[in-house]
């Protein structure tokens, strides 16, 4: 088994690419690293269904005019399916139900969380998440410019939520563009992250839940900060083997549909034993959270990537911690320190 691309061409603009009958793929820009974001549309006898809808920008907002005016042909959008609540892949939806009336689907948990962030903005940093930055373990320098800086807000690229949705759940089938899909719900990534598996042709609506080429980022933040995402993650790749066949094709949330997830899931859980296997070594030694970034991902870590790491090392150390292979203490300054047990 490899894992292969056979979806030649890339999404430029506002063109699609048909993946099968009625079923197109779009790409939307991102302004950061990560560049882009996969939208599909599948028409339905009475219009089209979205699965995620990108971060609102104004790059964004022009595309899916043209989006709406050319590939999908002016027919309305009914309903928009979310696979989860991060803002790269929700920041349309409440656009979409002012501005043509669509139903929202969702799991409960997306939909909350989505809501609750859009609704929390914030001038300055928490005291709750200065104590979290803090207690990674950063040097001065870095904590004292992020207790100064306006912090990124969920409001800023995502349109208000509406008050109503329909909720999906785990083993819930629903019918999308002529075809019936089943959900299945993973963790990790984002809490109650949805993937949709048609049962009338080998497709997969992943997400981020399964990504080609990089791993989801599986982190830890203030709201939560002894939170074990990783567990989660790691369980739901073991249940999501037993349903994969060597013939699907997976649409993920970011980069190429491709074929080979059994391959790919093994790959994600090689990939966190093996960052696992070094912060055991690593943690013979006391260490801060801010230690442990290259033995976690050994490379250099950008700037804007910075966060996101440090959130992802914090998950592998609690995951060590709920396992009882090791343990932590806070020092005099607020910082926690990690051993080995």
């Amino acid at each position: 088994m490899k894992i292969r691309y056979p979806v030649s061409g890339v999404p430029i603009g506002a063109e699609a690419e048909e993946i099968v009958d009625g079923l197109l793929w779009f790409r939307l820009p991102l302004p950061m690293a990560l560049d882009h974001v996969n939208i599909f549309a599948l028409r339905d006898d009475d219009g089209w269904t979205l699965v995620d809808t990108g971060m609102r920008t104004g790059k964004a907002r022009a595309l899916w005019s043209q989006i709406l005016a050319g590939p999908l042909a002016g027919a309305p959008v009914r309903r928009v399916i979310l696979t989860h609540h991060h803002p790269d892949h929700v920041g349309f939806a409440g656009w979409f139900r002012r501005e043509c009336g669509a139903e929202i689907l969702a799991t409960r948990i997306a939909w909350l969380t989505a809501r609750m962030l859009t609704l929390d903005e914030q001038a300055h940093p928490t005291p709750e998440a200065i104590e979290f930055y803090r207690g990674t373990g950063v040097p001065d320098a870095s904590l004292a410019e992020y207790e100064q800086k306006r912090p990124f807000n969920f409001s800023d690229c995502v349109h208000p939520i509406p008050n109503g949705f329909k909720r999906i759940r785990d083993g819930d089938k629903v019918k999308i563009g002529g075809r019936i899909w089943k959900v299945r719900i993973g963790h990790g990534h984002a809490p109650s992250h949805a993937t949709f598996w048609c049962e009338d042709a080998p497709l997969v609506l992943g997400g981020d839940q399964f990504l080609p080429e990089i791993t989801p980022n599986i982190g830890v933040y203030p709201t939560e900060p002894e939170a074990d995402p990783l567990r989660g993650f790691l369980k739901s790749c073991k249940k999501f083997m037993r349903f994969t066949r060597p013939d699907h094709l997976v649409l993920p949330g970011h980069k190429q549909p491709y074929t080979g997830l059994k391959l790919r899931l093994k790959q994600l859980l090689d990939n966190h034993d093996q960052a696992l296997a070094r912060l055991r070594s690593l943690l013979a030694n006391p260490v801060t959270t801010f230690d442990t970034l290259n033995a976690v991902f050994q490379r250099p870590i950008r700037s804007s990537e910075f966060s996101m790491a440090l959130a992802e090392a914090q998950a592998h150390l609690n995951f060590l911690v709920e396992r009882g292979e090791a343990s932590r203490e806070l020092n005099g300054k607020g910082v926690w320190i990690w051993r080995r047990r």
